[in-house]
């Protein structure tokens, strides 16, 4: 039996029409297809189909969300619309209420609830595209209309219905009225509802719209006025997408305006032909057709092969979604046969994109030796001259002037630790060297230069035992540090030769996060623990003393204390010391907060609204330089009180010219070096090699996530290399190893970063090159020169600094923003997959288990077993490989813990992305 569902040639609601004026990029009916249903045609199709020997999908870079593979509008621009519905408040005054939007699929406003709901496929009724496609064959119809506000098109408008007779001319002043009355904005509120499939749930219409390179929005105005005789319908394509102020409710620029008013007692209904008409102009191939149409003719054609690939629901009872499973294969075979555009005057400015080839792994394994190395190489050095050309630009100096002060202070910091922990063996002078030298090698050779190499905590940590051990052994500490070196770079070329640094893949983002938050954590807890060291040597009193004309301005004070010697006898001792200066802990006070919160103000003003957008993000890039200036001046303003001031050692002599100099020898410097040592220091060689291979490809990592949008590449293997083998020859010159400073590198790529303008700012690129690590590095070196300079910067002021840098890395670390979820209620939520795919109780107990191994390594770190410290590191990888499928399920990990932050559960081969969409 043969059932024919075509409308015929002479009717007002055919599909198919002939004679078209203008050669029409698409075909509306598939090859081979008539008019007319066939079942038994179909029966064949599908047995042809079925037989067919592969089907070939090309990869998209943004199936991750699930994306309708119909949102684009065009090869350049994204298409945006939204639903504007003509509504009366309590006063029966009139207002445009956004009601809808869409980026290929659809978000609905509920009025009741007053929120947004989830994002679904649109689901329309066939009255509506059928009255839709029929008020189009006999609209007024505008293309390429060169009005650019919203005034100057609903008057166009107007007037085109006054002409073609769809409204009456003393109609004209009140459409014209209504079609500017105030427009109200949705709020957006958290989406409560849940979803079936993690892609859905994480798309947004918003985060799409804001996200894309360039969007393209179509804004459609529905409703009922009464004083209408008739439906007045009207479709606009401006000639230029300008932005229309106040038309949507963000700044988008507009391409398509589609009117539709008329009387209230109508057999239309307004709101289903105004979505009806919004899932059109969201569809990439209408889109593409209504950019090309040159009469209404074309747009009704568009219309109607929209219709052929859409499908119909019969009027039947719908008991289980499980029904609905079967239109899932039907559709697939509609969109295959529907030809895509291929007119060139699609692509304006640029070709065709083709298909993106898959990122390189830069922690794949070669299998052969040192191949790992040699990748890194041949992936960096291609781009190397670009590493200087980019560095032309004024966010580069500012991140000079911010990484300089930032470098110089932990220099002189832990030099002077170090000094003090192996009694002046190391110290200020030879750590600074060793950060100038190593650090210009390290950027102008390595595979990523936007780190930023210095000492850290756990190696002062090392130091302060290994000394211990020679001490106690009777051994020259400066000299078993030379063995050391020698066994550091027999290890690092094992394990470069043989690609070991691909086990950084198993570290995953649960113990990078607890890592950056702990040495995030050590620079707060620092820069407000040097502070109270201030109060504890210059407390708040009463009393000061007598003030006095003498060179030193305050009277000493004398303390008397009891001195007991071998046998015994107690004697009475005197001595002076100097007292507490008045102000001082005040001032320093005001000067680190006071340099923080100047730091920070800048760099939120950087993305703000006032002054011109280059003059503000100049200001913002120097924010940090901008702060220490003024706290220097502040400081020197204020002359009658004491501050602590840089301390910088004067030339180039080591720390204890009478124990060492500036080359160390192998056999020893005093006495014979034993060989056994020689051979036993492999031991203290593998805990150094951890510590500075954890520390390092951590950092690596951090710096290189994909939300940075870096495009050079990362070098795990080659940048190992020349880290570990310069410590091993620096050794010999007994300098302090070096390793990648977490802190330090982040606020370098920070700094670098260029974000995107408008109310949501985005990362658009690093500013990936050598010269500011270069410059940075020799800045520090020539410090040591400019000791009269640098000795009028107030210590506090760096503090400062410390704590601007603590703060800031914080943000972006997802466990971060986890704890403080911990006290958000739920509506106030993130839309990110760890808020919304996993229950809160089980995100929570994801967060307390990080935040008791952080505990775990506090106190460990600040305890004499801190050497363990990169051991309990490591043993959070395996904890989180135990955690998965009995603490929590593979999804749930998958939420809580990936790489990226686009979230996505893999698909089976040949699964289509729709099995995941939510159906209405």
């Amino acid at each position: 039996m043969e059932t024919d569902f075509s409308f015929g040639g002479d009717n007002d609601l055919s599909y198919e029409e002939s004679n078209l004026p203008y050669p029409s990029p698409f075909s509306l009916t598939p090859p081979g297809h008539s008019g007319s249903y066939d079942m038994e045609q179909r029966r064949q199709e599908e047995e042809r189909d079925s037989s067919s020997q592969s089907i070939t999908l090309y990869p998209d870079p943004d199936a991750a969300l699930n994306l309708n593979t119909n949102a684009n509008s065009r090869g350049d621009c994204q298409a945006y619309v939204e639903l504007n519905e003509f509504l009366k408040d309590q006063n029966q005054e009139g207002y445009w209420q956004e009601t809808g939007r869409w980026v290929g699929y659809e978000e609905s406003y509920d009025m009741g609830e007053r929120n947004w709901g989830p994002s679904h496929i649109s689901y329309l009724t066939f009255k509506s595209m059928i009255q839709l496609r029929k008020t189009i064959s006999t609209a007024a119809v505008l293309l390429d209309l060169g009005e650019s506000s919203l005034s100057g098109v609903a008057e166009k408008v107007v007037d085109e219905l006054v002409s073609k007779r769809e409204i009456r001319q003393n109609d004209r002043e009140g459409l014209l009225r209504a079609l500017l009355q105030r427009r109200s904005q949705s709020e957006q509120k958290d989406i409560t509802e849940q979803s079936s499939g993690i892609e859905m749930q994480t798309f947004s219409v918003t985060r799409k719209r804001d996200a894309a390179d360039s969007v393209e929005a179509s804004v459609v105005l529905s409703g009922a006025l009464d004083f209408l005789q008739k439906p007045a319908v009207a479709f606009i394509r401006l000639s230029e997408a300008v932005v229309l102020d106040s038309a949507l409710e963000a700044p988008v620029p507009v391409r398509f305006i589609f009117v539709l008013v008329g009387p209230g007692q109508s057999s239309m209904d307004y709101h289903e032909m105004g979505r009806s008409m919004a899932a059109l102009v969201a569809d990439r191939v209408f889109n593409a057709a209504a950019f090309l149409a040159q009469d209404n003719k074309e747009l009704t054609d568009a219309i109607a092969d929209f219709m052929d690939c859409s499908i119909v629901v019969p009027p039947t009872e719908i008991h289980d979604e499980v029904m609905l499973h079967s239109i899932i294969g039907f559709q697939k075979k509609l969109l295959r046969d529907r030809l895509r555009p291929s007119d060139t005057r699609l692509f304006f400015d640029e070709k065709p994109i083709a298909p993106k080839e898959p990122r390189e792994d830069p922690l794949a394994r070669t299998g052969r030796p040192f191949g790992g190395m040699v990748k890194d190489i041949k992936r960096r050095y291609r781009v190397y001259l670009s590493d200087y050309i980019d560095a032309v630009n004024p966010q580069v100096l500012a991140a000079v002037i911010f990484i300089y002060f930032a470098a110089l202070s932990p220099a002189i910091t832990f030099g002077g630790l170090l000094a003090d922990k192996t009694e002046h063996m190391m110290g200020v002078s030879e750590l600074m060297i060793s950060t100038c030298i190593q650090g210009i090698i390290f950027c102008l050779i390595a595979a990523q230069p936007v780190l930023v190499i210095g000492f850290s905590g756990p190696l002062l940590v090392f130091e302060e035992a290994f000394y211990g051990f020679c001490k106690s052994q009777e051994i020259e500490y400066i000299v078993g540090r030379v063995w050391v070196g020698v066994w550091l770079v027999v290890i690092v070329v094992v394990v470069v030769a043989v690609d070991g640094s691909f086990l950084v893949k198993f570290i995953s983002r649960f113990t990078q996060e607890i890592f950056s938050i702990l040495i995030s954590l050590i620079f707060i807890y620092e820069t407000f623990a040097k502070l109270m060291r201030i109060f504890q040597a210059h407390p708040l009193i009463l009393n000061y003393g007598r003030l006095n004309d003498t060179i030193n301005p305050f009277n000493p004070v004398t303390e008397m204390y009891n001195l007991k010697d071998e046998f015994g006898n107690i004697t009475v001792q005197k001595r002076s010391r100097q007292g507490p200066y008045p102000n001082t802990a005040l001032l320093s006070m005001c000067l680190m907060i006071g340099c923080f919160f100047i730091a920070f103000f800048f760099r939120q003003f950087k993305n703000g609204h006032f002054l011109p957008g280059m003059v503000r993000r100049m200001i913002g890039d120097f924010g940090v330089p901008i702060a220490i200036f003024i706290m220097v001046y502040l400081d020197i303003i204020i002359d009658d009180t004491y501050t602590q001031k840089l301390v910088v050692p004067k030339g180039l002599m080591v720390s204890n010219p009478s124990a060492r100099g500036w080359l160390i020898n192998p056999l020893g410097e005093k006495k014979e070096f034993p060989i056994w040592m020689m051979f036993a220091c492999i031991v203290p060689a593998m805990l150094v090699f951890i510590l500075i291979f954890l520390e390092s490809q951590i950092t690596t990592l951090i710096v290189s996530k994909p939300e940075r949008k870096m495009v050079k590449g990362s070098g795990f293997h080659f940048d190992l290399l020349i880290l570990v083998t310069m410590g091993g020859i620096g050794a010999i010159f007994g300098v302090p190893w070096l390793s990648a400073a977490t802190v330090r590198s982040v606020s370098h790529a920070n700094a670098l970063t260029i974000m995107s303008k408008g109310p949501k700012p985005e990362i658009e690129k690093v500013l990936e090159q050598r010269v500011s690590g270069v410059l940075v590095a020799a800045l520090v070196g020539i410090s040591i020169l400019m000791e009269p300079v640098l000795k009028m910067i107030p210590m506090t002021a760096l503090f400062g600094i410390f704590l601007y840098m603590g703060v800031t890395s914080l943000s972006g670390i997802q466990l971060w923003d986890r704890i403080l979820l911990l006290l958000t209620p739920k509506k106030y939520y993130p839309k990110d997959a760890y808020a919304t795919m996993v229950k809160p109780l089980r995100m929570h107990l994801f967060t307390l288990i990080q935040i008791m191994c952080l505990v775990i390594l506090w106190v460990v770190k600040s305890s004499p077993a801190s050497l363990a410290l990169p051991f309990l590191l490591i043993l959070t990888i395996p904890l989180r490989m135990f955690m998965t499928g009995r603490l929590f399920s593979t999804q749930e990990m998958k939420c809580l813990d990936a790489d990226d932050v686009k979230v996505s559960l893999e698909e089976e081969p040949g699964e289509d992305v729709y099995t995941e969409s939510r159906l209405p």
